[in-house]
């Protein structure tokens, strides 16, 4: 879809929009979105970032999804002037144009960012969702000259509900949202005004105060090792660097002695982790938490918006 065909969409005289959810937690599917629902989404961060009819949104995302949809959402509400960037992991490598104040990325085009400022173009702020990033971008991103933040949302909430500044673990909710938890320690969000009302999702968070919360993982990912519950997501996070680059990610895996036990795999061709990689893997992490196995995963699977699938072996 093109913006321009969205754009038609959003126009007519239909109460709403289509849209797809990532696949990311199971299989891709067709939602219906109120526009009233979106237009509040929409105004509620053009407030929080200052857009108004004089200034300048930039996105390389598909008007597919709904990160894309929702750049031109706001653009239509604020009057603001929309820059669509090639759909690649360079899409600001030959930008020279105006001065940007809102730009919608997601992590895989973070280099891409980074190399654009230092080169001097101009960017405010720029909100990063889709995937998380990695600690090593966390910290290029916490010193880079914008004002960059990590989204949390879903396509039923018409985009985020939520920024984190990088360099920090608190997410703080937008203007009109609360959170709390549910009785399976899962984030719920009320939306407000927004028709879409109360949602349960399935991410374990640390809900500080209606507005802040901290994510820690997927339920569904949850590994219960002999009574101890992990999360592989904060795994991960601790093995970023030690990993240098590799894509790779913790899963679970039936064991006779635990009932789960958390297992490492890693996208790779014919190469194996060099030793020096698994001694400061055992180093880094302390031993109930250790993956107890690795993977090798040659042919691994990626959603239609890029996120890589989280396989089990359960």
């Amino acid at each position: 879809m093109t913006f321009a065909d969205f754009y038609r969409q959003w126009t007519d005289a239909s109460p709403y929009i289509e849209a797809h959810t990532s696949g990311s937690t199971g299989e891709p599917k067709v939602i219906r979105l109120l526009k009233t629902d979106m237009e509040l989404s929409a105004r509620a961060t053009c407030r929080r970032f200052g857009i108004d009819g004089g200034s300048v949104l930039a996105t390389p995302l598909s008007a597919d999804y709904i990160a894309g949809k929702m750049m031109a959402v706001r653009q239509a509400v604020s009057g603001a002037r929309l820059v669509e960037l090639p759909r690649s992991r360079t899409p600001l490598r030959d930008y020279s144009g105006d001065p940007v104040d809102l730009l919608a990325i997601v992590p895989a085009q973070i280099p891409d960012l980074l190399d654009a400022l230092k080169r001097g173009v101009e960017i405010r702020d720029v909100i990063v969702g889709g995937a998380p990033v990695s600690p090593a971008d966390e910290t290029r991103l916490a010193g880079c000259g914008a004002s960059v933040f990590a989204t949390y949302g879903m396509t039923e909430t018409c985009s985020h509900i939520a920024l984190r500044p990088m360099g920090h673990d608190v997410y703080t909710v937008m203007p009109g949202i609360s959170v709390s938890l549910n009785a399976d320690g899962c984030l719920r969000i009320d939306t407000g005004a927004m028709n879409v009302g109360v949602l349960d999702t399935r991410d374990v968070c640390e809900v500080l105060s209606p507005a802040e919360f901290r994510w820690l993982g997927r339920m569904d990912n949850v590994i219960n090792s002999g009574g101890i519950k992990l999360h592989p997501e904060e795994i991960e996070r601790s093995l970023a660097e030690v990993m240098e680059g590799r894509e790779f990610y913790i899963t679970k895996r039936a064991s006779t002695l635990w009932g789960e036990e958390a297992v490492m795999v890693v996208v790779t061709g014919d190469d194996e982790l060099p030793v020096a990689v698994l001694d400061r893997i055992s180093e880094t992490l302390p031993g109930y938490m250790r993956p107890k196995d690795i993977i090798y995963d040659s042919s691994p699977e990626y959603t239609q918006s890029g996120k890589l699938k989280r396989r089990s072996f359960v």
